[in-house]
């Protein structure tokens, strides 16, 4: 059994910071994809971030250059450093994994169905 729990979500200012967490537990081994998605209300979950097990990443565009994806493997952790953060980015932020392959062209492609594991989400409010 899979849990992942975020934490970190605030309400912050335009042009301001946060840093998400997520906290994996139970069957982590071998995590081969980790990823952060955000859902707006009203609208369709959209992936933000992705690591690979060799420290690879692919970003969303709108937020290239503003928020950085890293994890911990010894701590099972997966973070999210986010800057110059817009009200456009007010979310639910969720963690997500996969232990499956994911072809590198489509890892680029950030689908969402490629990470069954998923938590229960932090809200970010940028106003």
């Amino acid at each position: 059994h899979v849990q992942l729990v975020e934490s970190g979500g605030d309400s912050v200012q335009a042009g301001g910071s946060l840093r998400l967490s997520c906290a994996a537990s139970g069957y982590t081994y071998k995590f081969n994809y980790m990823a952060w998605f955000r859902q707006s209300p009203g609208k369709e979950p959209e992936a933000v971030a992705a690591i690979r097990r060799d420290d690879l990443t692919a970003y969303t565009d709108s937020v290239k250059g503003r928020f950085t994806i890293s994890k911990d493997n010894a701590e099972n952790s997966l973070f999210l450093q986010m800057s110059n953060l817009k009200p456009e980015d007010t979310a639910m932020y969720y963690c997500a994994a996969s232990h499956s392959f994911i072809l590198t062209p489509r890892f680029y492609r950030l689908e969402s169905s490629d990470y069954p594991y998923r938590g229960q989400g932090t809200q970010v409010t940028v106003s």
